[in-house]
């Protein structure tokens, strides 16, 4: 349950090694102990983010789970959280592979729709059904500045996560006056490890400053923009013709 200061007692992590959702546990743990429910692929990256998480005062729960499989996970994740009351959730997994090699391989491109944004989906759902019954929580999905305007060097990347960002910004409206928040990160480059080795873009930022961005609005949902300035820059950007935004994806 929320403690008085309305910092969560429960933390469901999905996709527990994204860097952005260990640096958002990272800072609620600097004020108080909390149980996390670490919800990710098994393998050493996700048993030493556990110990990690451990050694910081947490109590950790590791649940498997394969966001290839819809179905799978949904039965999985609904069978570790049944009995169990979660105040905040962060939706954080998903891919970022080479624009490149998703056209080589039509098949990859949609394992990766399935990954970002049909997983997600079926996770928000059973998030919903969840908090709505006990009436609070807030679910924090990780969306990316990708998803506002296409571009033709990662048009198959931003069309999943667009779909992403579409779909959590209705939940947050469908749930609405039930006690349950929903707030959609919208990001901009993060130096973490799905980006290693890609150039930086004009606004990089480091894990802890999304980190620093969501808890400030847990309570109150809706949109927040990682720096803040990429808001009215993306809004700008959304009326530029055709032709100059080519030039800018080069």
């Amino acid at each position: 349950m929320m403690n008085a200061l309305g910092q969560p007692g429960t933390v469901l992590l999905v996709g527990g090694t994204s860097g952005i959702a260990g640096a958002i546990v990272d800072a609620l743990l600097r004020s108080r102990p909390c149980e996390v429910v670490l919800a990710a692929r098994p393998g050493p990256r996700r048993d030493a983010v556990a110990r990690a998480l451990t050694a910081r005062g947490a109590v950790v729960d590791v649940v498997d789970i394969d966001a290839e499989d819809v179905d799978d996970l949904v039965a999985v994740l609904g069978a570790a959280l049944a009995g169990r009351e979660v105040d905040l959730a962060v939706v954080a997994h998903g891919r970022l592979p080479d624009q490149d090699a998703l056209e080589r391989d039509p098949a990859a491109a949609g394992r990766l729709g399935t990954v970002n944004f049909s997983s997600a989906v079926a996770v928000g759902l059973l998030l919903a059904q969840l908090m709505r019954r006990q009436g609070h929580g807030v679910i924090v999905a990780l969306s990316s500045v990708a998803a506002v305007r296409p571009r033709a060097s990662n048009y198959v990347y931003g069309a999943t996560k667009a779909g992403l960002d579409a779909f959590f910004v209705g939940l947050g409206e469908r749930l609405r006056g039930t006690g349950v928040r929903v707030l959609v990160v919208r990001p901009g480059f993060v130096r973490t490890r799905m980006t290693a080795g890609r150039a930086a873009a004009p606004f990089a930022v480091e894990p802890d400053q999304v980190a620093h961005a969501v808890l400030g609005r847990l309570a109150r949902g809706g949109v927040v923009w990682v720096p803040g300035a990429l808001g009215p820059v993306m809004t700008a950007l959304l009326w530029v013709p055709a032709p100059l935004w080519r030039r800018l994806d080069r």
